[in-house]
């Protein structure tokens, strides 16, 4: 970091953004929005978007008037915001519908190996892994899919790990009335895998644990049914 002596401001270096990237700082679990990220429709922001992609590949010198690459513009843009990014859009949070907990199961329920699919918010490249989610019902049960969709609506989105692991809790746990619930997501990281470091080994886990689930015995019954083998011979 250096300061510009003529305009007395901070001037940062571009390796300085790429570490604070990397160290994932996040002042809270909402994902950023502002005030009129829904003033513009759905098919205004496809326009706009594909307007700026087309900019960027004729920035890098690619020619749109072939046969391949002339529709990625648009095809780029419907695929933001109707897919990858669609969980920015809090008219498609899943309906997380309730029931009475007519069979009184008492013990913990873990939906495990979610596939997750985001994407970083630092490099706008992948992330790819599993959550494994539980809770612990007072009363009420949620539907199984209704625990994929909910994590499914919070990785579509431009994300950190962390604050998407708190998310998907914090959404159960309004849902189920209760604070017993956990999730644990084991990702791996493109901005990691293939640019930078270049390290394809690595894995990012990240953990959040509500109510009865920081108690150790507790803890460590949910880490075991995650261990648990649970492949099946079709």
């Amino acid at each position: 970091m250096s300061t510009d002596k003529n305009n007395d401001h901070l001037v940062v270096s571009d390796d300085m953004m790429d570490d604070a990237g990397d160290a994932h700082i996040s002042g809270r679990a909402e994902t950023p929005m502002r005030a009129d990220a829904f003033d513009k429709s759905e098919a205004e922001k496809i326009e706009s978007i594909r307007q700026n992609f087309e900019n960027i590949m004729n920035t890098l010198g690619l020619d749109l008037t072939d046969d391949s690459l002339k529709g990625t513009p648009l095809r780029v843009a419907k695929m933001f915001v109707k897919e990858i990014f669609g969980g920015l859009d809090p008219a498609r949070e899943p309906k997380a519908s309730v029931f009475d907990n007519k069979y009184k199961y008492g013990e913990m329920l873990v939906e495990k190996n979610i596939v997750v699919y985001s994407t970083c918010e630092h490099h706008f490249l992948p992330i790819v892994g599993r959550a494994h989610v539980a809770y612990i019902s007072n009363g009420t049960v949620i539907g199984l899919s209704k625990m994929n969709r909910i994590v499914d609506y919070f990785a579509k989105r431009p994300q950190v790990q962390e604050r998407m692991t708190k998310q998907i809790v914090q959404a159960l746990q309004v849902a189920l009335g209760t604070d017993d619930v956990a999730c644990v997501i084991d990702a791996k990281h493109l901005c990691v895998n293939s640019r930078g470091i270049r390290d394809i080994e690595s894995s990012t886990v990240t953990a959040e644990f509500g109510g009865k689930f920081q108690e150790d015995s507790v803890k460590r019954d949910f880490l075991d049914y995650i261990n648990m083998k649970t492949t099946f011979d079709a």
